[in-house]
């Protein structure tokens, strides 16, 4: 099964480990942050691994996606994103209060 992850580990995580999970997984890469590989194993065992491989204890999150089963957060969660906002600032032509 193909397999994308979305990672981002913070700027005290330990990526010299998660990149070598994903070399050794033969992961290609797909943008920053964003690599996919080929993989037997399932969702919740490739979780397993990823958890051995961060230090969850610094605020990583990882996504990983699949075209069977959509996307999940296996380490971390979503957070607000950046882009809040925009759109109504751009329709208003004015910037929004705080």
């Amino acid at each position: 099964m193909r397999y994308w992850i979305s990672y981002d580990l913070g700027l005290r995580g330990n990526y010299d480990q998660l990149y070598a999970w994903l070399d050794k997984n033969n992961a290609r890469e797909c943008g920053d942050s964003v690599a996919t590989f080929l993989s037997d194993k399932t969702r919740d065992q490739i979780a397993k691994e990823l958890l051995q491989v961060v230090d969850v204890d610094k605020g990583p999150r990882i996504y990983i996606i699949t075209m069977k089963h959509g996307g999940k957060f296996v380490v971390g969660k979503r957070k607000p994103a950046l882009w809040t906002g925009y759109a109504q600032v751009l329709e208003s032509g004015e910037e929004r209060d705080e």
